[in-house]
C-alpha cells in the first residue's frame, strides 16, 4: 500500500518523502512545551489548586503530630493517652463499625449477587440500591429512625404494642429501641449496604458466569462454587468494601451523634467534633490527636485491601466478549426480590413516613391527630424561621456551585491526565483522590488548622465550607469523570484540533457534549452529598455561616421535633428530587445520543 508523505509504516521506518522527525524540546508535565496552550495551562493550574486542596489540610494535620508554633511539641499525641475514657471510646468504635461491616458484607454481597446472577433482578429498580442511601441523608435517615423507634414515643413502636395487645400483651414500652447497640448497629448497616453492593457489582460484572457454570457442571453445588470460584474471583472487590466501610465508618457522625448519645454509646468521631466544635475554647490538640488513630484505621485497612489485591491475582476475569447467564431461582425469585424491596423500604420509606407523621402532626407523639394534620411546621421552617431558612439557601447554593465547579474541574482534569498520559499529570490525580481514602473527618479537621487562621482567615465564611466540600467530595467527581472522559475518543478531540478549534472550544463544544451522561450523574452525588454534608458543616459551620447540617444539630440540642423532621424531610425531597431528574436525564441522553458539531 503507498504510503503518503510524513506516512509512518508498521516497521517503524517513515515513508518516502517524510521530513525529518521534529526535535523535541522538552516536556512539561507529559505535555510538549510546543503543545502547550492556553487551555492546557489552565487545565494546569486548576490541576494543582484541587492538589493543593487535598494535600495542604492533611500535611497540617500531620505536622501538628509533631510541632507546635515552629516548635517541636508533642502535645497532641500525649492528649490521645490523656483523654477521659479512651480505651471505651476506641473499643465503641471499632466495635460499631466491624460489626455494621461484616453484616454489610453479607447484605450488600447477596444483594449483589441476586442482581447479577440471578432472574431476580428488577432492572432499574435494583441499579438504583446504590442512590437509595442518597435519597434520604444519614441526619434525616437517623432522625427518622428515631421518631420510629424509640422505646416510648415511637410510632412503629406503637403499632408493634397495640398488635401486641390484641393477642394479650400489655407492655408500656419497646419492644423495640433504637437508643441501644443493636439501633446504632443497625442505622449504620443501612448506610453502609450501598457501598458494598457497588463494589460487588462490578465485580461480579466483570467476572465471567461460565466458571461458576463448569464448576455446576462437574458436580459442585451452589456454596461450593460461591466458596471455591466465585468469592476468589472477586475478592479484590471485597477488599474495596473493607477499606470504604472502615473509611466510612470511622467518619460518620450523624448517625452515632444522634442515636449514640442516646444510647450513651461515644465514638471517635463525634468525641472529635465536640473537641472543635462544643467545647470552648477549642481542644485543637486533642482533636488531632484522635485524628492520628482516624488516619491509621483507615491506613490498617488499605494494607488489607493491598494484600487481598495480591492474593486474588490468580482469579480468571472474562474478557469484553463474556455473557453473564442467570441462574433460575424459580419460587425463590421473589423471595430475592422481596430481600431486595425490604432494603429500599427500610433505608428510604419508613424513615421518610416517621418524618412527615411527626412533622405533620406539630409534635413528637405515638397518637397521630389525623383530622388535624397540616403544614405549620414546612411553613415555619420555610418561612418563618429566618436562620433555617438562610440555612437551607446556603446549603442549596453552596451545592449548587460546589457541584458544578467540582465537576467542570474534574472534567478537565479527566482529559488533562488522558492527554498527557504518565508522569507527573498522573501523580497530580491521584493527590486529589486521596481524601478517598482519608477520613472526611481527619480533612475537615487539616480546613480548621490550614484556612481558620492567618494567612488566609477563612472561619466562619462560606467560603471555606466551599472550600472543604471540593476538597472532601472531589474523589467522587473525579471517579464519574475519568469513567465520562474514558468513553470519548481521541479521534474526535484531534478532529476538532485539525479543523482549528482551540483546546477550550473543543472542551465545550466535543468532549462535554459526549461526556454530559456520566457527568450529570457526578453533579447529583455532588450536589447531593454537599447539601447534606454534617461532617464538615458541624466543624467548619456556625452562626455566620449556616447551613442545613449544622443547623439539624441545633434543632436537635433544642428538642424542637416537629422542625427537626420538617427541615428533614425538605432535606430529602430536595435530594430525592435531583436524584429522580438525574436517573431521567440519563436515561434519556442514553437513548439519543448527543450530536457533535465541529465548525
Amino acid at each position: 500500500m503507498a504510503q503518503t508523505d510524513g506516512a509512518v509504516s508498521s516497521d517503524g521506518h517513515r515513508g518516502l518523502g517524510a521530513p525529518p522527525p521534529a526535535r523535541r524540546s522538552g516536556r512539561i508535565l507529559g505535555i510538549d512545551r510546543e503543545n502547550i496552550t492556553v487551555f492546557n495551562a489552565v487545565s494546569l493550574l486548576v490541576a494543582l489548586v484541587l492538589a493543593f486542596l487535598a494535600l495542604y489540610p492533611l500535611t497540617r494535620v500531620l505536622l501538628r503530630l509533631f510541632f507546635n508554633n515552629g516548635k517541636f511539641d508533642t502535645a497532641a499525641l500525649s492528649a490521645v493517652v490523656d483523654q477521659n475514657g479512651m480505651l471505651l471510646l476506641l473499643a465503641n468504635t471499632v466495635a460499631v463499625v466491624a460489626a455494621s461491616g461484616v453484616i454489610s458484607i453479607i447484605i450488600g454481597s447477596i444483594m449483589a449477587w441476586l442482581n447479577e446472577r440471578t432472574d431476580a433482578r428488577m432492572g432499574i429498580l435494583t441499579d438504583a440500591l446504590p442512590m437509595v442511601p442518597f435519597l434520604v441523608p444519614p441526619i434525616a435517615g437517623a432522625i427518622g429512625w428515631v421518631l420510629l423507634l424509640s422505646d416510648r414515643a415511637g410510632l412503629l413502636n406503637a403499632v408493634f404494642r397495640w398488635m401486641l395487645s390484641g393477642i394479650g400483651i400489655e407492655i408500656t414500652e419497646g419492644p423495640l429501641n433504637i437508643y441501644s447497640w443493636p439501633g446504632l448497629v443497625f442505622v449504620y448497616v443501612i448506610y453502609s449496604v450501598p457501598y458494598v453492593y457497588m463494589m460487588m457489582s462490578a465485580g461480579l460484572r466483570n467476572v465471567d458466569s461460565a466458571m461458576e457454570e463448569q464448576s455446576r457442571v462437574c458436580g459442585s453445588g451452589l456454596f461450593r462454587t460461591m466458596r471455591l470460584v466465585t468469592i476468589p474471583a472477586v475478592r479484590p472487590s471485597m477488599g474495596a468494601s473493607v477499606l470504604l466501610l472502615v473509611w466510612f465508618g470511622f467518619a460518620l457522625y450523624s448517625v452515632p451523634a444522634i442515636i449514640g448519645k442516646g444510647a450513651d454509646i461515644e465514638v471517635l468521631a463525634v468525641r472529635l467534633v465536640n473537641l472543635l466544635s462544643f467545647t470552648y475554647p477549642p481542644e485543637t490538640a486533642k482533636a488531632i490527636g484522635l485524628s492520628l488513630i482516624v488516619v491509621l484505621a483507615v491506613g490498617s485497612a488499605y494494607v488489607v485491601q493491598l494484600r487481598i489485591l495480591r492474593k486474588g491475582r490468580h482469579a480468571t476475569v472474562g474478557g469484553k466478549g463474556h455473557k453473564s447467564h442467570r441462574m433460575e431461582l424459580g419460587r425463590w425469585r421473589w423471595v430475592g426480590r422481596a430481600f431486595m424491596i425490604g432494603y429500599i423500604v427500610i433505608a428510604a420509606v419508613l424513615p421518610l413516613i416517621g418524618l412527615v407523621l411527626v412533622a405533620l402532626n406539630g409534635y413528637w407523639t405515638p397518637r397521630i391527630r389525623w383530622a388535624k394534620l397540616n403544614f405549620g411546621s414546612f411553613r415555619e421552617i420555610l418561612f418563618e424561621d429566618g436562620l433555617t431558612v438562610a440555612a437551607l439557601k446556603n446549603s442549596i447554593t453552596l451545592g449548587i456551585l460546589g457541584a458544578t465547579i467540582g465537576i467542570v474541574c474534574a472534567a478537565i482534569l479527566a482529559l488533562f491526565v488522558q492527554r498527557s498520559g504518565k508522569g507527573v499529570a498522573q501523580w497530580i490525580d491521584a493527590t486529589i483522590k486521596l481524601p478517598a481514602s482519608i477520613s472526611t473527618i481527619v480533612l475537615a479537621v487539616g480546613f480548621v488548622l490550614a484556612f481558620s487562621g492567618p494567612p488566609f482567615n477563612l472561619n466562619g465564611t462560606y467560603l471555606i465550607l466551599l472550600l472543604a466540600y471540593l476538597a472532601l467530595y472531589m474523589p467522587q467527581a473525579s471517579v464519574a469523570a475519568d469513567a465520562a472522559a474514558s468513553q470519548v475518543g481521541r479521534e474526535l478531540t484531534e478532529a476538532s484540533r485539525i479543523s482549528g478549534a482551540g483546546g477550550g472550544r473543543t472542551f465545550w463544544k466535543v468532549s462535554m457534549p459526549l461526556m454530559i451522561a456520566g457527568l450529570a450523574a457526578g453533579w447529583a452525588l455532588l450536589f447531593v452529598r454537599m447539601i447534606g454534608d454534617l461532617t464538615a458543616s458541624a466543624i467548619l459551620a456556625g452562626t455566620n455561616n449556616p447551613v442545613v447540617g449544622f443547623r439539624i444539630l441545633e434543632v436537635y440540642q433544642g428538642a424542637s421535633f416537629a422542625s427537626l423532621a420538617a427541615l428533614s424531610t425538605v432535606l430529602t425531597v430536595v435530594s430525592a428530587v435531583v436524584i429522580v431528574l438525574l436517573l431521567l436525564f440519563t436515561r434519556k441522553r442514553q437513548r439519543a445520543a448527543p450530536k457533535v458539531q465541529l465548525g
